[in-house]
């Protein structure tokens, strides 16, 4: 191979390495609508919620039996007490997470959520420990989850769903929906999240 073609797959390796946006990027994207660099997330981190979602990443990318696993655990265990996030590492959570505010957040640590979803102050995704339901929630993209909403059992919720705050949701929800209420009841509508979620990434 000539050494011009080397240069140009050499330029072309930069550029595809340069623009890859790392998960914490995209996360912080969906609060800001604009990609930062790690001095301006580092300034971003003043907010109580954005600080816990970089601790929360950056915990992530360490195995927990690594000495870096355990200082970043130890660190993130601090910052959900102070914080009121008990959301663990262990949580499989897509890119472009939202946390609109702080306090009193509580995920366990087996339910997956998708990409581009907003979890609202006072939310409980748990884990129901009998009936048909046993179980924890598997939660699509694009789901915007209002405060006090309370979450529960084996269920799957689909993608560009509303669920209204204060709804305690113990069933499976389809795809392009808003549930309301307590109990729960949901109605189809095809732009659910419409201007509830905002600065999607791709």
């Amino acid at each position: 191979m000539q050494s011009s073609e080397l240069w140009m797959n050499y330029k072309s390796f930069i550029f595809v390495l340069m623009s890859e946006k790392t998960t914490l990027q995209k996360d912080f994207y969906r609060e800001s609508g604009k990609w930062l660099s790690t001095f301006q997330i580092w300034m971003k981190c003043f907010s109580p919620n954005l600080h816990f979602i970089y601790l929360l990443r950056t915990t992530q990318k360490y195995p927990k039996n690594t000495f870096l696993g355990k200082i970043w655990r130890l660190i993130l265990r601090h910052y959900q007490i102070k914080y009121g996030f008990q959301i663990y590492p262990e949580t499989q959570i897509g890119e472009g997470l939202y946390l609109g505010h702080w306090g009193t957040l509580v995920i366990n640590p087996k339910v997956k959520i998708g990409k581009n979803c907003n979890i609202a102050q006072g939310v409980t995704i748990a884990q129901a420990n009998r009936g048909k339901n046993e179980g924890v929630p598997e939660i699509g993209n694009e789901v915007w989850i209002g405060p006090n909403a309370v979450i529960v059992g084996n269920i799957k919720i689909g993608n560009n769903v509303l669920i209204a705050p204060n709804a305690y949701v113990n069933f499976d929800v389809p795809t392009n929906s808003v549930v309301i209420g307590n109990p729960a009841t949901f109605s189809m509508k095809e732009n659910a999240t419409s201007n509830y979620i905002n600065n999607k990434i791709s």
